[in-house]
C-alpha cells in the first residue's frame, strides 16, 4: 500500500486536539493497515518519528432516517505518538 493509502484522513475533536498538545495525533486509517505499516506512513508523509501506534477498530452505530435504518460503516482509527525530540505535525497546529 501507497502511504496516503493508509491514511485516510485525520479526526478533528476536542479530545484529538487535546492529545495533540502531548504529540499524540489522532487519524483514520485503512481497515487492513497494521501498526507498523501506519508508523512509516506517518513517517513519511510528515517528516516525523513516531514512538508508538495505538489502533482502535470503531463499529459502525445503528441509524435511522424516516423508515430507512441501517448502520454507519466500520472504520480504524490509529492514535500516533510521536517521540519528544520530533517536530510537531504543522497540520494540526492550525487548529489548536
Amino acid at each position: 500500500m501507497i502511504s496516503h493509502d493508509i491514511i485516510i484522513r485525520p479526526i478533528i475533536t476536542e479530545k484529538s486536539m487535546l492529545g495533540a498538545t502531548e504529540k499524540k495525533y489522532t487519524f483514520e486509517v485503512a481497515k487492513t493497515a497494521g501498526k507498523i505499516e501506519i508508523a512509516r506512513a506517518v513517517e513519511e508523509v510528515f517528516k516525523v518519528k513516531v514512538a508508538k501506534v495505538n489502533t482502535v477498530n470503531v463499529r459502525g452505530k445503528y441509524r435511522r432516517q424516516g423508515r430507512s435504518e441501517g448502520y454507519t460503516k466500520a472504520w480504524k482509527k490509529a492514535i500516533v505518538t510521536l517521540t519528544a525530540d520530533s517536530k510537531n505535525i504543522e497540520f494540526f497546529e492550525g487548529m489548536m
